[in-house]
């Protein structure tokens, strides 16, 4: 190589080199910047999955009133003795090596005593990955005995509950005891050492002042994770506390309403997965309040009146539809399933059927209610007059059957009012087969006893019936006789409907039309006045809608079958029934009575069903519900003189 060629650079190994060097400088500044300024995002997120952590807190649920301002449901502090696991690891180490030191003298001791098996059994050899569960289970365990001394508790925790909380809930506190009552929160406070990791960790739970005070209305709550949904899906791992969710009644209906929003916090977290530093915190906030159309004292009234009978009670607010009190028996203390359910309690409610909503979750025939249907029927159609009669005698023949009256000896000659006062069967079978099903069935749809009322509890049932010849061929695949038209006349035979659906109906007559949309929520004043409940007039003529209250009224009336349920100076109007049908097997007997008062200005309308449970026990609805309803309208008299005309 010539001197030249050196300085003049022309050297084609050098040139070759240069080349390379270059490239690889351009291919470096690429890639560093490329990392820093296009793929940073990704390298980012990748930082934020190991090293940061979410934990999402419940807000608190919203409270529930009634229409007066009482509250009905609301939140209590929820103690629990809790320890993060963080601040353990010290004594988990040292437990370990206690442990470990412990076995090794074991195994040597073993070792020196039969060194051929003690070099052969493998089983004898520990597994040192149960021995770590074991010294962080006796570790954990002995805070939880600590507790159990200072508040005479006994409860334990396994190694199951600790492994899914080291693996699922690293950074949320480990629960040693639950639901700490009051006297127990207040010694742990007072003698838990200050230096201790025993915390109390304060949450809340669901607290009824009423108790079990309309318990199916106002429905329950469950422990339940967030949805996934609600988690971010942005890699970073999230641990959640339970949130409260609605199972029941309100509580589910108006569950978006009454839930709280989510709050969050992101933390730092150490190769271990423990929290080192706070980097974004926020706050949990409460969900909405509901205030509800229920009145405690008239729900109080019609609960004491029902007492330990199986049975509903409804009232409804004859203008707006909305519901003042809705009654179950038998019932439960909601307090009781707050903040969880135990078994006992749930095997215990669940034995006694009280699970059940009778007033909207199950059907049963109306009995002798539903002449008021039957007359006003027959009424539009035009089979009876203000002069129509029939004699009864206590019996009526259809065909080569005997139906009877309940007055064995029969009421003689009556109208349409005397026939609806003394609960006469003969009158509306001779009615029900001039007028035939077919005008009957579409007299109960027109006032949607074929539907649901579509009320803000869950689970309404859908087995509601309203016979017709179609129906009976579809359903049963049998035509259609006599007997089930008279039996249909007088709320018997193939009808079902619910207590709510007959309280409507008792609405809707006191207003002259023929639908009631109930409502739990309470209406301000502007929207009770543009209330609009669809359906139509209900089509009678003054003569007609006179005879037909002269009847309810005279019902209440020293010599009506609902005498029991007079009150002086407020006047009512009703219908007493009683009725019998198949439940498990089982002949069941049934006590009605719809009301509504008063006569001249009809405020608040009453269904009232108490069920028998065998043949022998013979309800009487004037006997058995009329008392139940009676406590219900002195109680609206107490609470609404003004409206009550006193």
């Amino acid at each position: 190589m010539s001197q030249f060629d050196v300085h003049r650079r022309e050297n084609p190994r050098i040139v070759f080199f240069f080349w390379i060097v270059l490239l690889a400088g351009v291919t470096l500044v690429v890639g560093l910047g490329w990392r820093q300024l296009i793929a940073n995002q990704k390298y980012e997120a990748i930082e934020k999955r190991q090293t940061e952590r979410r934990i999402l807190k419940p807000g608190p649920r919203g409270d529930i009133y009634d229409r007066k301002g009482n509250l009905l449901v609301g939140n209590r502090p929820h103690y629990s003795a809790v320890v993060y696991l963080d601040d353990l690891r010290r004594e988990f180490r040292s437990e370990y090596s206690t442990i470990i030191r412990a076995e090794r003298e074991r195994l040597k001791e073993l070792y020196d005593a039969t060194p051929e098996t003690g070099r052969t059994e493998a089983s004898l050899i520990p597994n040192y990955n149960e021995l770590q569960w074991v010294a962080r289970q006796n570790v954990i365990q002995g805070y939880v005995d600590t507790i159990n001394r200072i508040t005479g508790r006994a409860d334990t925790v396994s190694t199951k509950e600790i492994i899914r909380h080291f693996n699922e809930q690293l950074l949320l506190p480990l629960v040693l005891v639950e639901d700490l009552k009051p006297d127990e929160y207040a010694r742990l406070i007072e003698q838990v050492p200050v230096q201790s990791p025993i915390e109390i960790h304060t949450g809340t739970a669901r607290y009824y002042p009423y108790d079990g005070a309309a318990a199916h209305a106002l429905g329950y709550v469950q422990n339940v994770y967030p949805d996934p949904e609600e988690i971010p899906d942005d890699g970073i791992k999230t641990y959640t506390f339970k949130t409260q969710e609605g199972k029941s009644g309100l509580e589910s209906f108006f569950d978006d309403w009454l839930s709280g929003q989510i709050g969050t916090e992101i933390w730092r977290v150490d190769p271990l997965g423990f929290q080192d530093s706070l980097l974004e915190q926020k706050t949990p906030v409460q969900g909405q309040d509901l205030v509800t159309s229920i009145d405690i004292d008239l729900q109080l009234a019609a609960e004491n009146a029902l007492g330990d009978r199986t049975g509903a009670a409804v009232v409804l607010d004859v203008r707006t539809g909305e519901v003042l009190a809705i009654v179950s028996q038998p019932s439960y203390d909601l307090n009781d399933l707050s903040p969880f359910i135990p078994r006992k309690i749930f095997d215990s409610i669940n034995e006694r059927g009280a699970w059940l909503n009778r007033a909207v979750q199950l059907s049963y025939p109306p009995g002798s209610t539903f002449k008021l249907i039957t007359a006003i029927a027959a009424a539009r159609a035009g089979t009876t007059s203000l002069n129509t009669e029939h004699d009864c005698q206590g019996v009526y023949r259809v065909g080569n059957r005997i139906f009877r009256c309940h007055a064995r000896n029969g009421h003689g000659i009556v109208d349409e009012a005397a026939a609806i006062e003394g609960s006469c069967n003969v009158f509306f079978y001779a009615e029900g087969l001039r007028m035939g099903i077919d005008v009957l069935s579409a007299e109960a749809k027109r006032f949607g006893l074929d539907k649901k009322t579509g009320i803000e509890i869950p689970f309404e049932t859908g087995r509601l019936v309203v016979p017709s010849m179609e129906w009976k061929r579809g359903e049963i695949g049998a035509g259609w006789v006599p007997g089930d038209t008279v039996n249909t006349a007088i709320g018997q035979g193939f009808l079902l409907v619910t207590p709510l659906q007959m309280a409507t109906v008792m609405a809707s007559i006191a207003r002259g039309e023929t639908r009631t949309q109930p409502t739990l929520r309470a209406l301000t004043a502007e929207a009770a006045a543009e209330v609009r409940h669809g359906g139509e007039s209900i089509g009678l003529t003054l003569e007609q809608r006179a005879e037909l209250w002269e009847g309810m009224e005279r019902v209440v009336s020293p010599y009506g079958t609902g005498r029991l349920i007079q009150i002086e100076g407020l006047r009512i109007a009703g219908k007493t029934g009683t009725a019998d049908f198949r439940a498990h097997g089982e002949n069941v007997n049934l006590a009605w009575f719809i009301g509504t008062a008063p006569v001249e200005d009809p405020q608040i309308a009453v269904a009232v069903m108490v069920e028998g449970t065998s043949a022998s026990d013979r309800f009487q609805g004037g006997s058995t519900a009329g008392p139940v309803a009676k406590d219900i309208f002195l109680e609206f008299i107490e609470q609404y003189p003004e409206r009550a005309g006193f």
